[in-house]
């Protein structure tokens, strides 16, 4: 295994030079921020573009903890987004679907903020769905304007807004119309020869560019196909695991994968404005097409829908697209050259989709639609160097004894608190996502932990113990959990216990769990915030640190302190204090804090200031939960 990790890094390092630690994407993100100022310089009308940025700027803010992305992502919503939830410009009987593509912006600002103005605006574009033309066998139309058509771009538009929206506000028959989509448009627009898809099919075959026993157009346009695979990745993020369409997209992606591998260009790594005509005259290299195609592949390899063997077809193609279109830009960041400005299908002036059409349309620099695949293909790839860490591995958070419930949006009841889709401040999921980096699989475990159920985990996260006024049965501790507990780090198992302060969590109990390591969480509460004091809640950890390797400064408000003896020993002191602590038992690994510490407040970069490092921090600490769990596996 390490020597199969070695071997990967050497490859990186050969394919991509010094690209992965230059953090491209934040490079290109400072040249749009800096471009699309908001809302002096941003864009004048609702537009997908805009998007499609924001997207590649979301996947960076996941990435990296820094505020001033999310804050970005408000910023440009609320330029068009007023406290009722209607949308500037937007105007639902266009039945236009590029106008769909923003509802992700606004479900992530939802989700994160629980302000009611962005689930009203997104309810809009959900409603233009239910109210979409489609064709006769119900493929959602591309525009009113465009009738009886279905493009490629569409599903991009459309589809991975409509999952996600499905998902949160329990539409659950909604996934087979999302299956359906793709098929419909598979079926209708895939060339069996060469595997790849036409730009549009026309039901009527009334359009000039229509084939008039197919309806298809009449050429593979490359920015179509990323479209539709970048579609894929992002509706499977949502896709339930059990539904049948599942499998159905995932083959799609499959025979979509391998077209794409067999046209990319050789020697340059990139793929052609029209991908089957690489040695036509005219045709060239085409930026948003390769960006896209790499942000697919490899998000499809890492997420597992693809084969292994496509990472190194994504890797060569972004060290091409680098090598091609990215250039310093003088003012700071980096410039994308080489996007096709625009294409599309009939209209006026008419478009017929030939060959000469694709080639005619203005080659830019910059263009939005180029920038934010581009941000979303270097997010994905600067996982890289990580990714291979921690494979195999699965943490579990646990849902037993912290356990609280309450309604969502429809009036369903729901998990909250330390879960780890909660994107809102008491949610996980940036800490969830960094696992995800290390290619940790994460899990949640909601009965008492058993040496069946422990079993299948390698990482086992226990936060904030209820008490009786946070649930009305609270799970307790048991001896018996304990000791299940107990013999499963013996055998190898890392356990993280999060305790809090004395007024939210339960001690008693959970302390038979701490003391058979050598811990009791004390019954009080340190580092009490008054406001936006943060001070009083600031720790400064040492560089080398034996857990946290990075130092810096770190925030935590409002925690237990610990006592500690053999086997643990003390990693990080306050004064005379013990604040966090390690124990190794048999062959695992204990580590215990007396706070959830890393929940969403404190590494989104919302609240705190940039001078906190618990971004830095939490990525610290799953590396070392990472090494760990790997050392049972690699023995």
């Amino acid at each position: 295994m390490r020597k199969q990790q070695a071997l990967f890094l050497t490859t990186l390092a050969l394919l991509f030079g010094t690209t992965v630690v230059q953090a491209q994407s934040a490079a290109m993100a400072t040249t749009m921020m800096r471009t699309w100022k908001v809302p002096e310089t941003s864009p004048p009308r609702w537009s997908y573009d805009q998007g499609v940025v924001l997207e590649g700027i979301a996947g960076l803010w996941k990435n990296t903890g820094d505020g001033k992305y999310f804050e970005y992502i408000q910023q440009s919503m609320d330029a068009f987004v007023d406290e009722q939830g209607n949308i500037r410009t937007y105007k639902m009987e266009d039945f236009n679907i590029d106008h769909v593509k923003n509802g992700r912006s606004l479900l992530l600002l939802y989700r994160v903020t629980g302000k009611e103005k962005y689930k009203k605006a997104a309810d809009h574009l959900r409603e233009q769905l239910r109210r979409q033309p489609r064709t006769s066998d119900g493929g959602f139309w591309h525009k009113k304007r465009y009738p009886y058509q279905m493009w490629l771009d569409g599903l991009y538009m459309g589809e991975p807004f409509y999952a996600e929206y499905a998902t949160l506000f329990h539409e659950d028959t909604a996934f087979n119309d999302i299956t359906r989509q793709f098929v419909l448009m598979e079926q209708h627009a895939r060339d069996a020869r060469t595997g790849l898809l036409y730009h549009g099919w026309d039901e009527s075959r009334q359009q000039r560019w229509a084939d008039k026993a197919t309806g298809r157009s009449p050429n593979f346009w490359g920015r179509a196909m990323g479209w539709y695979a970048m579609a894929l990745v992002d509706v499977l993020d949502h896709f339930p695991a059990q539904h049948k369409g599942r499998d159905s997209l995932i083959a799609i992606l499959n025979r979509l994968a391998a077209a794409v591998k067999k046209y990319q260009d050789p020697a340059s790594g990139c793929w052609y404005q029209v991908v089957d005509k690489g040695t036509a005259k005219g045709n060239y290299l085409e930026a948003s097409a390769s960006c896209m195609f790499v942000y697919a592949l490899e998000k499809g390899v890492r997420k597992g829908y693809l084969p292994a063997s496509y990472r190194q077809v994504a890797v060569k193609g972004f060290a091409g697209i680098n090598k091609r279109f990215i250039k310093k830009a003088p003012e700071g960041g980096v410039n994308l050259e080489g996007t096709c400005s625009v294409a599309g299908l009939g209209g006026d002036p008419y478009r017929d989709g030939s060959y000469a059409y694709y080639l005619s349309e203005k080659v830019v620099v910059n263009d939005p639609k180029g920038t934010g695949a581009y941000m979303k293909a270097a997010n994905e790839m600067e996982m890289l160097p990580t990714l291979g860490t921690g494979k195999g591995l699965t943490v579990t958070v646990d849902q037993y004894f912290n356990n609280e419930w309450r309604q969502d949006a429809t009036g369903h009841m729901k998990r909250w608190h330390y879960t780890w889709s909660e994107m809102e401040n008491g949610g996980y999921s940036l800490w969830g996502h960094i696992f995800h980096r290390y290619g940790v699989a994460t899990d949640t475990l909601s009965v008492a932990p058993s040496a069946a159920s422990l079993g299948k985990t390698d990482i086992y996260i226990i936060v904030d113990p209820d008490t009786e006024k946070e649930s009305p049965e609270p799970h307790f501790m048991t001896a018996a959990d304990a000791g299940n507990i107990y013999n499963w780090v013996k055998k190898g198992g890392v356990l993280v216990m999060m305790e809090n302060d004395s007024i939210n969590a339960e001690f008693k109990h959970f302390n038979l769990l701490a003391e058979k390591f050598g811990i009791h969480f004390n019954q009080d509460s340190r580092n009490r915030v008054q406001g936006r004091q943060f001070e009083q809640g600031a720790f400064m950890i040492p560089a080398g640190h034996s857990v946290f390797k990075r130092g810096g400064k770190v925030h935590i408000k409002e925690l237990s302190s610990l006592e500690v003896k053999a086997p643990a020993t003390p990693v990080y002191k306050d004064g005379d204090h013990v604040i966090m602590a390690v124990a190794k038992v048999g062959k695992g690994a204990v580590f215990a804090v007396g706070d959830p510490w890393f929940y969403n407040e404190y590494l989104d970069g919302r609240r705190l200031p940039a001078e906190y490092e618990n971004y830095q921090a939490a990525t610290d600490l799953v590396g070392w939960l990472v090494s760990q769990a790997g050392k049972i596996n690699n023995e």
